[in-house]
């Protein structure tokens, strides 16, 4: 019979995921019962003139989130090497609380449970509950509730927001040659919007844009 596999927390010291935070990644003693995936939009209402109700207009997606709880049990039953918590409760927040001078924040991490469960991200809580204790005091089991956001790096989160999108900023290069409407066409498929591209950039030409290297593309309204 297959033993069972625990869940494992990884610390990361790079936000693409690629350099393992030193020392083994912390192993489970027991596998949660019970995890939570949390997914959300957000929208701003909105409502029309002479309309009954408000329309919502997408904002944005916030991270995801995965929330559990796992127990440390230092009794000997579960791990007979295993029974120091002071020890267990220091290894884990190593590695998804500590602050890391090397990189000026608390690690990156990544939780992963068997082939189905991987989840990259950064912690957002940890609470700690002793449940047991020794007669001196000395805590033997503890329940921990721990809540993760996740995390993508800015260079991905490009990527797939479509960098074409009129809803995002962008730097453009001018071209040598290029007129403001055609610059627009090719950065939005639209060469419609460059009049709010020359107001924001303070132009007051559109077709000669010579002396100009780089222009501000903001968000603009396509409604305009």
């Amino acid at each position: 019979m297959a033993s069972l596999e625990p869940m494992k927390i990884t610390g990361y010291t790079d936000e693409d995921f690629q350099n393992k935070f030193s020392g083994d990644p912390y192993a489970f003693m027991i596998n949660p019962d019970t995890i939570k995936m949390q997914k959300s939009i957000e929208y701003n209402e909105q409502q029309a003139p002479a309309t009954s109700s408000a329309s919502q207009k997408y904002k944005s997606t916030p991270s995801d989130k995965l929330t559990f709880e796992m127990v440390i049990d230092c009794t000997g039953v579960v791990d007979s090497k295993r029974i120091d918590m002071n020890k267990e409760i220091t290894a884990l927040e190593t590695i998804i609380y500590t602050y890391n001078g090397k990189i000026h924040r608390p690690n990156f991490v990544k939780i992963q449970w068997g082939q189905n469960i991987t989840f990259n991200g950064v912690l957002e809580s940890i609470d700690v509950s002793y449940t047991l204790f020794k007669p001196d005091g000395s805590p033997l089991r503890a329940k921990i509730s721990l809540s993760f956001s996740q995390y993508i790096s800015p260079k991905t989160v490009t990527m797939q927001d479509a960098p074409e999108s009129p809803d995002l900023t962008h730097i453009v290069t001018v071209s040598e040659g290029m007129s403001l409407p055609q610059l627009c066409l090719q950065t939005w498929n639209d060469d419609s919007l460059y009049i709010q591209v020359a107001e924001f950039n303070g132009l007051n030409k559109f077709r000669n844009l010579n002396g100009i290297s780089k222009l501000i593309f903001p968000p603009v309204n396509t409604a305009n």
